[in-house]
């Protein structure tokens, strides 16, 4: 089978397109064709190595698991013999977090692991999007910051692939949305239900004057010092980028004041519950697909530069088959 293989770190480059061994289910495991993943800034990240403590965990001077990809949509090919949960011609989408895997053309899964039945009302491209970056809102949202309606959220990168899940997400939760990005996707963000956008090239939104019972910094760019000052008491400040700071604030707020700041490994608490309340949410029409571009697998060197640039709006799918469009 065709696989997107990293046996060294370093730029995209050093991603390999080449044939590997076809997967075979062991006995609790189902048998996925994969038809749609997705690149994130993790995926870079894994990539390059970068922050350093990477290395620590998947591989001091390479990566000890060359495979590639964690979210995915696909359909069930073969299932071991201990399956219960899972038949073959299953439409299936979900999250390979310890694992990886995801950019080939088939992967096995554990049956009972974060993967589910995809929305029978969307497309493989749809739901291997909805699978990188709603997962990680919801758990902010939803179990770490307890979101109750009635609040105001500000979300900071708000049309990227977590920021635009976090927007719909806080909306069905009743929340008042305050979306920050570039003017270029206020309509966007605007169209998946923020109350408020703010320009973040034309105004600083710890400014305005306004407080907000949380803030979402869903890309890293800004800091718990920086918006302290905007958090109502016992407000709290959430991030996705597990910097050195981040963790101290996070341990010293735990003891002290009121205000508080979360971080948490999202990707490795994801689970089948998860993507099955979001399956819902999805057939409901309370939540959608964010795609900006779509790669073929031999593409994905290609698809990973256009994250590194830091700009795509929702989400950036690498499409196998014609037909998940």
């Amino acid at each position: 089978m065709k696989a997107i293989v990293c046996e060294r770190y370093g730029t995209p480059d050093v991603l390999q397109f080449k044939e590997v061994e076809k997967p075979t289910p062991k006995d609790n495991e189902i048998l996925i064709r994969v038809y749609a993943s997705v690149v994130t800034p993790s995926d870079c990240s894994f990539r390059k190595a970068d922050p350093f403590i990477i290395r620590l965990f998947y591989g001091l001077t390479k990566p000890k698991n060359p495979r590639t990809g964690v979210e995915f949509a696909g359909e069930i090919e073969a299932v071991g013999k201990d399956v219960k949960l899972f038949k073959k011609a299953d439409q299936v989408y979900g999250l390979s977090p310890n694992t990886f895997g995801a950019h080939a053309e088939y992967m096995c899964l554990p049956e009972d692991k974060a993967v589910t039945l995809k929305p029978v009302n969307s497309t493989y491209d749809d739901a291997a999007a909805v699978s990188d970056g709603a997962p990680t809102a919801l758990i902010f949202l939803r179990d770490k910051a307890k979101i109750q309606s009635g609040q105001k959220i500000l979300i900071n990168g708000a049309s990227g692939a977590v920021g635009a899940y976090a927007v719909q997400l806080a909306k069905y939760y009743g929340a008042e949305v305050t979306g920050v990005c570039s003017s270029a996707n206020s309509e966007m963000v605007k169209s998946l239900g923020a109350d408020k956008v703010i320009d973040y090239t034309q105004a600083d939104f710890t400014k305005g004057g306004q407080t907000y019972d949380i803030i979402f910094d869903a890309i890293g760019k800004s800091s718990f010092s920086h918006c302290k000052y905007s958090l109502k008491q016992k407000g709290v400040y959430l991030t996705t980028v597990p910097a050195l700071t981040t963790m101290l604030q996070m341990l010293w707020t735990s003891k002290i004041g009121s205000k508080k700041v979360i971080f948490t490994t999202a990707g490795l608490l994801q689970n089948k519950g998860n993507l099955d309340f979001l399956k819902e949410l999805f057939e409901a029409g309370k939540i959608k697909s964010v795609i900006d571009r779509r790669y073929p697998l031999e593409q994905t060197a290609e698809a990973h530069r256009y994250v590194e640039k830091g700009h795509k709006r929702g989400n950036v799918v690498i499409n196998y088959k014609p037909f998940s469009n």
